[in-house]
């Protein structure tokens, strides 16, 4: 696992702490129950330990998220929701 999420539950950021070598790109993509993207990240990491906070989630829709991170061959996937 190359990164954590501070909290499964969001309002209107995520905050990320990732645990990876610096060099690559971190592409996270946030999609919707029905498998739709509703927001994309794309960052180059520049620290072994990088804290990130996804701002910009506040116009989406009370629900469950898919979030999809990957960092080189590295991938991972975790559930998210979006709550008051």
């Amino acid at each position: 696992m190359f990164a954590k999420v501070k909290s499964s539950v969001f309002i209107d950021a995520l905050q990320l702490e990732l645990l990876a070598s610096p060099g690559n790109c971190l592409k996270a993509v946030l999609k919707d129950e029905t498998g739709s993207v509703c927001s994309t990240l794309e960052k180059d990491l520049s620290q072994d330990k990088e804290k990130i906070t996804w701002e910009g989630l506040n116009e989406l829709p009370y629900g469950i998220y898919t979030l999809e991170l990957s960092h080189g061959e590295d991938e991972m996937s975790m559930r998210l929701v979006n709550r008051v």
